[in-house]
């Protein structure tokens, strides 16, 4: 049962080891590890040329138009249906009547 407690014995004084040999390997300007605290970098505002506002108002305006055209398309893709369901007539009764009016 000791077996395992002296390799983890040693597994971990090998990795404190290998910890002290970075340790030296790391320039001087940046002191000792631990105390290393830099600043994050700052970024500028974007400037998006008009206010939120119009950004906004141009997004809905984007948007509604691509709705529109969605609902413009399905309404055309169920209008070509019908009319090939019209076409083939394979629903029962369809010899006595043409459809609804």
């Amino acid at each position: 049962m000791s077996d395992w407690k002296a390799e983890l014995d040693a597994l971990v004084s090998e990795t404190m080891d290998f910890a002290r040999s970075l340790r030296s390997r790391l320039p001087s300007s940046m002191g000792k590890p631990g105390s290393i605290r830099p600043e994050p970098a700052r970024l500028e505002p974007m400037n998006w040329g008009g206010s939120e506002r119009e950004e906004i108002q141009r997004r809905v305006a984007s948007f509604k138009a691509h709705q529109q055209r969605h609902t413009r398309q399905r309404e055309d893709y169920a209008a070509s249906e019908w009319k090939r369901m019209l076409a083939s007539r394979t629903w029962p009764g369809a010899s006595e009547q043409s459809g609804p009016r």
